[in-house]
């Protein structure tokens, strides 16, 4: 059932990634609040999207990150505090170091990275793209 929810996980962060460029932005000589807007959801997805995917290998077994020293072994609502954690510090910055991906984790970490880096170009460009087929 885990891995079921594993695969729906995958595909909403998968339509995520590929809505930004087919939903309709109001196109304007500069970014606009509406492209802003798309940018926050779109990371805020991306953050959910991957802690979930964390949490759920990691509860089934498979070592993808090592756990905060301060959280309780075995309990879920500290698992998902971890996973948040090392997704929003994965997604938005190069990570604090306490929380770790291992194994599989550090693949998914690198893919996370990479769209957490790639995401503000392609609302630039997509800006741009929009703005000279005015």
């Amino acid at each position: 059932m885990d891995y079921a929810f594993l695969g729906v996980v995958t595909a909403v962060l998968l339509g995520s990634i590929t809505s930004l460029w087919t939903a309709r932005v109001q196109a304007t000589h500069r970014l606009s609040l509406d492209s802003l807007w798309v940018l926050v959801q779109w990371y805020g997805t991306m953050l959910l999207g991957f802690a979930m995917i964390y949490m759920i290998l990691q509860a089934n077994g498979h070592h993808v990150f090592t756990p905060s020293p301060s959280s309780a072994a075995g309990n879920r609502l500290s698992m998902l505090e971890d996973s948040l954690y090392l997704s929003g510090m994965t997604l938005l910055s190069v990570g604090y170091g306490d929380v770790t991906p291992v194994g599989i984790g550090r693949w998914i970490a690198i893919a996370e990275a990479l769209l957490g880096y790639i995401m503000p170009a392609v609302i630039v460009t997509r800006t741009v793209f929009d703005w000279d087929r005015r």
